[in-house]
């Protein structure tokens, strides 16, 4: 039984008690056609409690056999006062309480006792590539024998310049094949009122480059559910806000005031310091005066990415065949790994610039290609960002794309699986991304790039 029904039942319950309560009362000040108006309340009502119990439970419940005779006692008395066999008066009342409250305490206690109350847990991530910020919390939901977990991937759209919806997608078919999907459209939210939901998209309409379909909007999910909760599909570098510059905080910002933060019941933040930039920035936002609020909500429970990334070893990877050629020297030994990501903020801010840096990065590791492997892993929205907001630059880098992956002598990698890059990677090199910061989870070595070193090399060699 959904924990919500047990508690619809529960709440019936009560109202009995409250009505037996009345009925006594009744009987003592000799009103009888109340009384037998009350209890004919408590009879439907524990119809009602065991016609539920038998449909969600099953029939030869004991609860149900409790309800019977609470049934068969109420309408005793119903006719005992009815024909006057029963007086009414102190004695009669007396009579009444303690032969209904001995009853109902039984039912009560099985209820309570002998019906686990079973969560319905759904998660909505919408790219099959950040299923990693969620992965730990269904897991766990997963193996709980009294919950009852459902992944369900969720479509979105590319946006075109103006604003409107573009391509649709679904990647519902990319997930870990031990992952059950439930397709979207067969889950009736209105209906079935999952007691949680999980999103890691916090933008509803507010993304420039992306949205998830409008039904999967913070804004509108949390009509449908108890509790809401948001957990970030990255991770951050840890700031201290005491020393933060106010350039920081408003880079902060991007990240705290979203309807993702603002609509759920609860944001879970990867550490304590990330909760205090979290509550400072949303206190400066809408007031000091909702700090409690602030501090009920924002949960420093951590990031289920580093739970990901430090439990993923690399020989339990499938590597893909066409890797191990780039990976292994002739002789069978492995070559150091280098991951290299490349973000969509560079591409933006540097544009042309930014795609000779990356092609001198790829002439350094192609002379190094006896030594090191160099595994390419782009942003997952590299090619919905630039394709929407500089369509000339994305024809250039698909330009690029294209020769690095014909030349095969590196590894592209925009596969969902980011936790396969950072468990084969001996070395980070790359833009500064929660990357690096699952990359020092890890303990592997980071270093970020500098797009102006290339440019300035450039001037120097032009003298």
């Amino acid at each position: 039984m959904r924990k919500a029904q047990k508690k619809q039942i529960e709440e019936l319950i009560t109202l009995m008690a409250e009505a037996q309560e009345e009925i006594k009362n009744a009987i003592r000040k000799k009103n009888i056609s109340l009384a037998l108006d009350l209890l004919e309340q408590c009879q439907q009502a524990a119809i009602q409690v065991g016609t539920s119990i038998d449909a969600l439970e099953g029939e030869g419940h004991p609860a149900v056999t409790l309800l019977e005779q609470y049934c068969e006692l109420v309408y005793k008395l119903h006719e005992e006062l009815a024909s006057g066999a029963l007086k009414a008066g102190a004695d009669a009342a007396a009579y009444a309480e303690q032969k209904l409250t001995g009853l109902w305490k039984q039912i009560n206690k099985s209820v309570e006792e002998d019906i686990p109350g079973r969560l319905e847990v759904v998660f909505c991530p919408y790219k099959a590539s950040m299923w990693d910020s969620l992965e730990s919390v269904w897991k766990a939901a997963d193996e709980d024998p009294n919950c009852d977990a459902y992944v369900i991937p969720i479509p979105y759209f590319d946006k075109k310049p103006d604003g409107s919806f573009g391509e649709e997608h679904y990647e519902g078919l990319e997930y870990p094949e031990y992952v059950p999907i439930t397709y979207y459209k067969s889950y009736n939210f209105e209906e079935r009122r999952p007691d949680i939901v999980f999103i890691h998209n916090p933008y509803d309409e507010y993304n420039f480059v992306t949205s998830v379909h409008p039904f999967f909007y913070a804004s509108n999910l949390n009509k449908y559910t108890d509790k809401l909760v948001y957990i970030p599909y990255f991770v951050l570098g840890e700031p201290d806000w005491a020393t933060m510059s106010e350039k920081s905080k408003e880079k902060m910002r991007m990240f705290c005031i979203q309807q993702g933060v603002l609509q759920s019941h609860n944001t879970i933040v990867q550490s304590e310091t990330m909760k205090k930039v979290y509550v400072e920035t949303l206190c400066e936002e809408f007031g000091k005066h909702l700090r409690p609020m602030w501090e009920d909500k924002i949960l420093p429970l951590g990031s289920p990415k580093f739970d990901k990334v430090t439990g993923t070893a690399e020989d339990e990877l499938k590597v893909p065949e066409e890797w191990k050629p780039v990976i292994y020297r002739a002789d069978g030994s492995r070559k150091q790994i280098i991951l290299y990501n490349t973000g969509v903020s560079a591409l933006l801010d540097y544009s042309e610039t930014m795609l000779e840096k990356m092609k001198d990065v790829f002439r350094v590791f192609y002379e190094k290609r006896e030594e090191a492997a160099l595994l390419w892993r782009p942003h997952p929205l590299v090619k919905a960002t630039i394709e929407s907001m500089r369509p000339k630059l994305w024809k250039a880098y698909e330009k690029l794309v294209k020769e690095y992956r014909e030349a095969a002598w590196g590894i592209y990698d925009d596969t969902p699986d980011l936790n396969r890059a950072i468990a084969l990677a001996d070395a980070y090199y790359g833009d500064p991304s929660s990357l690096t910061r699952l990359c020092r989870e890890k303990g592997i070595p980071v270093m970020v790039q500098n797009v102006d070193v290339l440019h300035e090399w450039k001037k120097e060699t032009d003298l």
